[in-house]
Order: structure tokens, then C-alpha cells, then sequence
């Protein structure tokens, strides 16, 4: 079997957000195997296909080490560039089944367009119990969706925040998800991007992640309301990696566009169980 690691939201190799991504199957394996190689690959998501009757559609699961995840952006944009770019599909789009519905990923002029649903965020009249202190700087705005959102005074609060992580698994508040938070803010005028973002998410078992699809689903919708509409150039600034993500939001669907790399491609040595 093989194995593709594959770099998401990434201008080059070694940014964005590393996802292994393994060659479709004709069933499911165990969830019992699937969530041990997703330990073994110690990735931030090991994503698994399933053969369809149609070549161009697929299901798709996504593994933390920690646990199976309801969406996953970058896991899902790393299988559609496995696909399209190493196995050598013809296909203009694809459409992936998942716990969150279909996700279809097109070929773009510039990497990649994936079609997600919108989870407009609300914006909260109280922070959490907590969440200033676990940040270490108190947000000026809380919104909740999926996520938590902690709107920071500044680019520079942004790049410089440097949470307790225990302290912020635990922290939910009005958001689906406990000890998943998004901090983000304006870019500095310089910056070719709008908007700039972390997202720490000890709630699934990591710390930091480099890029994150799922989080742009809920700052997609915030900051077109915020900026007045159209295409939102996103730069998540994790340390030492980053990546680029622009979201525009089509009704209740949100479209995710960025690049993949290929940085590993790997055989198991292992059969499914």
C-alpha cells in the first residue's frame, strides 16, 4: 500500500500544513487500524479513501492521533492533489463523502478550489471563564461557531501569543467544540493578505495546527461581513510554516482555494485490518 505525505496550503515544501494521505480502498479498514496509523504517522491528519462506483467520487475519513475528526480542510485538499496529481485522475472536480456532507475540490488556475459548507460564527456578549488568561492576552472580540474565535488587538498578538495549552483544552464556551480556539486579526498594512490567524486545537489532540481548512469555514463568513464581501486572503501564521488560504463565501458554502506539494511518497509495509 502506499502513502503520501503531502504539504496543504503551501507555496513550496515545507510550509502549510503537513497530511499523510493513504491509496484508496475497496472497504473501510477497522476504525482500531485506522486510528493506529494515524498514531504512527503522528501527523496533525492521516486521511483514508474508499473506492466508489463513480471514479470521481470518493469517501474520505480523517484520523488525529488522538481521534476521528468531523472536517478536516487540508486533509481533504492533500487527497484531492494525491489523486488529481500522483495517481494520475482525469477529472475536472471530485467529490469526497465525509460526516459533514459532500465536499467537492475542483482544479483551479492556481492549485485548488474546495467547495465547504459556511459555519458562520456568533459573536458572544462575554469571553469564556479563562480564555484571556490561557491566551495570555485578552481578545477585543469572542465569536463562536465549530470554534472558538478570539479577535486579538493585532498582527503582532497574533505572531506573539503563546497559550498554556492545558488551560485552553478545556475552554468552550458558546462553540461546538471544546479547547479549539482560532485567534486571529487585521494584517499589517504591508502584508499581502487580509487577515492573519493561528488555531490551537488541544481538544483533538494538537497543540498548534500550520493550516487549517476547517477554521477558514468560520473566518470565511466573519470577515466578508467584516471587509464587505468578496474573496478574504488568509495567512495562518504558524511558526516557522504558515499558509495561504483565500475564502470566499457563496451562500451557505464557503471556497476554499490554496496550493499541495508532495514532499513523501512511502509504502506500509503493513496490510489493513
Amino acid at each position: 500500500m502506499r502513502q503520501w505525505t503531502v504539504d496543504a496550503f503551501a507555496s513550496g515544501p515545507f510550509r502549510g500544513n503537513p497530511a499523510c494521505v493513504v491509496e484508496p480502498f475497496t472497504r473501510w479498514p477497522s476504525d482500531d487500524w485506522m486510528q493506529s496509523l494515524a498514531q504512527e504517522n503522528n501527523q496533525a491528519e492521516t486521511a483514508f479513501l474508499l473506492r466508489t462506483g463513480d471514479p470521481a467520487r470518493f469517501g474520505l475519513r480523517w484520523f488525529t492521533p488522538g481521534m476521528e475528526v468531523d472536517l478536516c480542510g487540508h486533509a481533504t485538499l492533500a487527497s484531492a492533489h494525491v489523486l488529481m496529481a500522483e495517481a494520475g485522475l482525469e477529472a475536472a472536480a471530485l467529490t469526497f463523502d465525509t460526516r459533514s456532507g459532500p465536499l467537492i475540490v475542483r482544479r483551479a488556475a492556481s492549485g485548488y478550489e474546495m467547495d465547504f459548507p459556511a459555519d458562520p460564527p456568533r459573536r458572544c456578549a462575554i469571553a469564556p471563564a479563562g480564555l484571556g488568561e490561557a491566551l495570555g492576552v485578552a481578545p477585543v472580540e469572542v465569536w463562536a461557531g465549530r470554534y472558538l474565535v478570539a479577535i486579538l488587538p493585532d498582527a503582532a498578538a497574533v505572531r506573539a501569543v503563546s497559550p498554556d495549552i492545558r488551560a485552553l483544552a478545556s475552554i468552550q464556551g458558546e462553540a461546538g467544540e471544546a479547547g479549539q480556539v482560532i485567534v486571529c486579526a487585521m494584517a499589517d498594512p504591508s502584508d499581502d493578505v487580509d487577515v492573519v490567524d493561528r488555531f490551537f486545537a488541544p481538544g483533538c489532540g494538537v497543540d498548534e495546527d500550520p493550516a487549517t481548512g476547517s477554521a477558514h469555514c468560520i473566518l470565511g463568513p466573519l470577515y466578508a461581513d467584516k471587509l464587505g464581501g468578496g474573496a478574504v486572503r488568509f495567512r495562518q501564521v504558524f511558526p516557522g510554516r504558515g499558509g495561504d488560504i483565500t475564502a470566499e463565501v457563496r451562500g451557505d458554502r464557503v471556497l476554499l482555494r490554496g496550493r499541495a506539494v508532495t514532499v513523501v511518497e512511502s509504502r506500509l509495509r503493513l496490510t489493513a485490518g
